[in-house]
This record gives C-alpha cells, sequence and structure tokens, in this order.
C-alpha cells in the first residue's frame, strides 16, 4: 500500500538507498519517506547499522608441522557517511571479510609453533583486524573487533599432547612421592636412634641401680652380722639368686630353656666377676678425685 502511495517506511537502525531512474540519490534514514515511483524515485535496497558478526573458520600449518582450525570472529558495522560506499562497492562484504582473515591468519600462524599459537592468539588477533581495517574501510565498513575465539589441533595431536601432560605430572608425582619416602626413612632411623639411645641409657641407670643396691645390702649385712666378710655376704646372695632363677623356670610350662652345663660352682666365678667389677668402679672413682 506505501509503495502504491509513494511512501516508503525505514526501520531503526536502518537505512535506505533511494535511486532516481536507477541513480543514486540519497540516503534515507529511519522513518517515513515520500517517494514517488512516477518520476523514477525508488528505494534499491537497505542496509543495517548494527553490528554484526562473522565467525571464520581457517584451517593452517604451524611451524612444528601441526594442522590446526583458528576460529576468529569479526566484529562489523557500517555508518550513514558511508552507506553509499557499503551499498555500492560490494556485493558480498561477509565473503570478502572471509577472503582477509582466510590471508592473515595463513600468513601469521605457519611463522609460530603450537604453543606459540596458544599463547600469541592476542597478536593474531590484531593482525587480522589491522588488515581488515585497511581495507574495509575503503568499501564503507568500520571493523569493531576481531577476536580469535577458539584453536583446533587435530585429534591425534590432542591426544598426544595431553599424554605428554600426563607424563609430566606423573614424573612430578613420583619425584614427590620419593621425597616424601626418604622423608618418613630418615625420621624412622632418627627416631629408633634417639629410642635406641634412651633405652641404653635406661638399661645403664637400671644396671647401676642395681648395683648400688647390691652394695648397700651387702654393707648393711656385713654390718649387721659380725664376722662375715662383703664377699662372703656376695656369694650368698648371688646362690640365692641362683636358685630363685631355677625355680622361677621350672615352675612355669610355658618357658622355652635351654640348658647348658653348669654347676653350683659357677656363681663363685659370677661372684668374683662382679666384686672385682666393683672394686674397679671404686678404684676409678678414687683416681679421678
Amino acid at each position: 500500500m506505501g509503495n502504491t502511495l509513494g511512501l516508503y517506511q525505514v526501520d531503526q537502525a536502518t537505512v535506505a538507498v533511494k535511486e532516481r531512474f536507477g541513480k543514486f540519490e540519497g540516503i534515507l534514514t529511519p522513518g517515513c519517506h515520500c517517494t514517488p515511483w512516477c518520476i523514477g524515485v525508488n528505494v534499491a535496497g537497505t542496509l543495517s547499522l548494527r553490528v554484526q558478526q562473522l565467525d571464520v573458520r581457517c584451517e593452517t600449518k604451524t611451524k612444528d608441522n601441526v594442522f590446526v582450525t583458528v576460529v576468529a570472529s569479526v566484529q562489523y558495522r557500517c555508518h550513514i557517511e558511508t552507506a553509499e560506499d557499503a551499498f555500492y562497492k560490494l556485493t558480498n562484504p561477509r565473503e570478502q571479510i572471509k577472503s582477509y582473515v582466510f590471508d592473515v591468519v595463513r600468513a601469521s600462524v605457519p611463522k609460530m609453533l603450537l604453543d606459540d599459537v596458544f599463547e600469541q592468539k592476542n597478536e593474531i588477533a590484531n593482525n587480522v583486524k589491522e588488515e581488515l581495517e585497511k581495507a574495509m574501510r575503503t568499501y564503507g565498513y568500520e571493523i569493531v573487533q576481531t577476536l580469535i575465539v577458539d584453536i583446533e589441533p587435530d585429534e591425534t595431536v590432542k591426544r598426544a599432547m595431553n599424554e605428554i601432560n600426563a607424563a609430566a605430572r606423573m614424573r612430578v608425582a613420583a619425584v614427590e612421592k620419593a621425597e616424601a619416602e626418604k622423608i618418613l626413612q630418615v625420621k624412622r632411623a632418627e627416631a629408633e636412634a634417639e629410642s635406641k639411645y634412651l633405652s641404653g641409657m635406661g638399661i645403664a641407670r637400671q644396671r647401676q641401680a642395681i648395683v648400688n643396691g647390691l652394695r648397700e645390702s651387702v654393707m648393711a649385712f656385713s654390718d649387721n652380722v659380725p664376722g662375715t666378710s662383703p664377699a662372703e655376704v656376695m656369694d650368698m646372695v648371688l646362690v640365692t639368686q641362683y636358685f630363685d632363677t631355677l625355680r622361677d623356670i621350672g615352675a612355669s610350662s610355658k618357658n622355652s630353656t635351654v640348658f647348658i652345663p653348669h654347676g653350683v660352682g659357677g656363681a663363685r666365678d659370677v661372684a668374683d666377676q662382679i666384686r672385682n667389677g666393683l672394686l674397679q668402679g671404686d678404684a676409678g672413682k678414687a683416681h679421678a678425685i
């Protein structure tokens, strides 16, 4: 109905290209416009002023001969001032943008190693944007932003990279485990040494207490029973302990005892050894004083 009456509506964020007898006459902004067809005025087409996005998938090869697919996202738009160039100079702006993206990506990525492609994707995006801005400005388009949104290596390369990463982590874990076992062994050895040291001190104190107790007992017995010497008292104590030991062994049915040839006279030798040890200890103390 509007075309019949010579009226044309332009939507918001859109411009229309007005022609008279096929020649460009002007740009129609959003609103209602008079386009009398009877005098050769018509609307050749419309252009959106909104920011548009184009995702471009480009397959290329890195410097270390790994094929990757780089996905670039290009955001672009045209302005009212450049609508004439955007409408008449390019038949298909999206295909033109794709061509420039392919050219820049395939010129940049082959100079980089695979790891560098991931690390320097912002640099690749900036190169694409600079090249597109120089080329598309002539055609009336503004490049708002260019992003490298994805880098997809071949599936076999992905698996290999994952295996390398897993192996490296397992190696680190093995080193940490070995260090932990080393620390445990060192601490266990230190604890055992400390335990033996304390056990030795306990045994030494026990023996010292036994010797001191025997000495006091012998001296007390000698003082209370006139005519007995310390040697005789010591022999009597050792013989008594000897028979007490035999009695304890015979009283228990669960003891596993190995008997060796011996006699009661052996206690005399033991007594002599203990007595000599006590005398030597007293002599050492007196010499030290």
